[in-house]
């Protein structure tokens, strides 16, 4: 498959996205053993589809399907969001750790309404 049929991975969206997942991973990484099936799991998994939604989303034909899988990686943002907060409220992750991760989350979140509104135009 060449590049061009690959479009999200030129996009900043995507780009953020998947650096986010990264540092999710390294920061749950270091939570409890027993948060593994738990708190840990769900927010690898609300990572994960941010960028995996992204490609889903731009790969569909409409701008309806589109713009229906950019939504879902809005409340899967939100979901992180959430997961983050209560991460550093049961102390698996300090104060510092949290605002950069909700920095990135609003940094893709962002970007991601930018592109909306580039697909509704």
């Amino acid at each position: 498959m060449s590049k061009d049929q690959r479009p999200h991975k030129s996009l900043d969206v995507w780009k953020y996205a998947m650096q986010l997942v990264v540092r999710i991973y390294r920061t749950t990484k270091r939570f409890p053993r027993s948060e593994e099936f738990g708190l840990s799991s769900q927010m690898r998994r609300a990572a994960v589809s941010i960028p995996s939604n992204i490609a889903e989303g731009l790969a569909r034909r409409t701008e309806r399907e589109k713009l229906q899988y950019l939504s879902i990686c809005q409340g899967s943002l939100s979901e992180l969001d959430t997961q983050n907060d209560i991460s550093v409220k049961l102390e698996y992750a300090d104060v510092t750790v949290h605002d950069e991760i909700a920095t990135e989350i609003l940094t893709v979140q962002k970007l991601l309404n930018g592109l909306m509104r580039s697909i509704r135009s």
